[in-house]
Parts: C-alpha cells; structure tokens; sequence
C-alpha cells in the first residue's frame, strides 16, 4: 500500500523521507520517524509505527542500519508483515520485507539511501526513485526526495493509485524543517509538490523565527507591523 524514499543528504547530513499511498494519512503512521544526528526510520505495509519510534532511539545509541533492522525484526510478534528501511547516522543503508508483505514488492538501495514499496504496480519502481535521488545530488535533501517519489509515481507508483503523501525532513534541530502532509487528495503527489514549492522559500525564514525571534522578519500578514 505505499511506496517511500529514506535518506541522509552527505552534505548537510539531514536525513528526510518521503512516502506516498492508497492509504489515507499515510506520513502521520510512516513518514516522521526521522531524527537529527541518528537517522531515519520507514516502517510500512501492515505499518508499526512503534518500530519507528523504537528504531530512531535505538540509531540514536549508536546502532547501525542493519543492527536496528534486525532489532526490530526481534521486537515485533507480527515481523512477517512489516517492510522496514532504515538509514543510520553513517548514510548506511538496511532493510526488510516480511513474507507477508503484500504484492508486488521491493527494495532498492544507494548512497546514503533506500526505497521500498508493496503493493507496487512495477518491481522498477524503487530503482527507478534511487535514480532520480542519486540523479539530484546538488539540490535539498527535500527536493531530492520529492524528485525521487515523483520518478516512483511516472514508474507506475502503487497498483491502485496513492491518495495521500508526505514529505519530513530534519536538521539540527529536535524538531523537523519540512513536515509537509497530503491527507487525501486525487493527486498527492502534485499536492505535496504544490506544498513544498509554496512553503520552500519561507522555510530559512521560520527556523530564524524558532530559533533568534529578534532577527526574523515580518510576517507578512495583515496587521503585522
């Protein structure tokens, strides 16, 4: 029911993910289990999202990528339906399907990223969403994760078609610089794109304003002087 892209930018180390699905809300169960300097978690298909809370803190110890995969795997009495990816601090990359994932299904890996998908209308879709990655090395980690779940969706994307997306990024910060979310929507994906394109040149501007008030500028709405 859902294809995503996990990863850490090696230039700035954010880590971000960004997934798309049938389902409705999909990124408030799979898409946040991102966290400053530990890394990212994506659980999915018959979706945990204890396996992503337990797999960030469990990155944030030290873990590496395959150590938490196999933690999780350990964890979790239902492991037969999960699809896990995971990226650690050091970009490296692991992942699971259990026997039970539905579909058509697959995993494709590279630098400093994964992507996954069930359900998958094309085995080529995670390949293809690594490429387009791969492909955008200069830009944002957002835009690069953007470009990769646009590229899985021209692959064929899901079998029956997404209804909802999400984009999550982190920085430095205990919070997230990007959180963008397409709950249900005909066409999530180029919501979401929508989103980031309007929310992308304000987004320095709200993180001086979380974190120096003082220098931020206005706010441009009516009645801020």
């Amino acid at each position: 029911m859902t294809f995503s892209i996990s990863a850490r930018c090696p230039r700035t180390a954010m880590f971000g993910i960004a997934v798309s699905s049938s389902s409705v809300c999909v990124a408030a169960r799979c898409g946040v289990w991102a966290r400053a300097g530990a890394g990212v978690v994506a659980t999915q298909n018959i979706t945990d999202p204890r396996l992503g809370a337990l797999g960030l803190d469990l990155l944030a110890k030290g873990y590496s990528a395959k150590a938490v995969v196999d933690e999780l795997v350990k964890a979790n009495a239902y492991s037969e339906h999960r699809q896990l990816a995971v990226v650690d601090q050091d970009g490296r990359t692991a992942h699971f399907s259990g026997a039970k994932t539905l579909g058509a299904h697959r995993v494709a890996e590279g630098a400093g990223c994964v992507a996954a998908g069930n359900l998958l209308a094309s085995e080529a879709v995670p390949e293809t969403m690594v490429e387009a990655f791969l492909a955008a090395a200069d830009g944002h980690l957002a835009e690069r994760l953007l470009r990769a779940l646009e590229a899985g969706l021209a692959a064929g994307g899901e079998e029956g078609g997404v209804r909802s997306a999400g984009l999550y990024v982190v920085d430095r910060h205990v919070f997230p610089i990007a959180d963008l979310r397409v709950d249900w929507h005909e066409e999530p994906i180029a919501e979401l794109r929508r989103l980031w394109t309007v929310y992308e040149p304000q987004m320095a501007d709200y993180l001086t304003r979380a974190i120096d008030p003082a220098a931020a500028p206005s706010y441009g709405v009516p009645g801020d002087t």
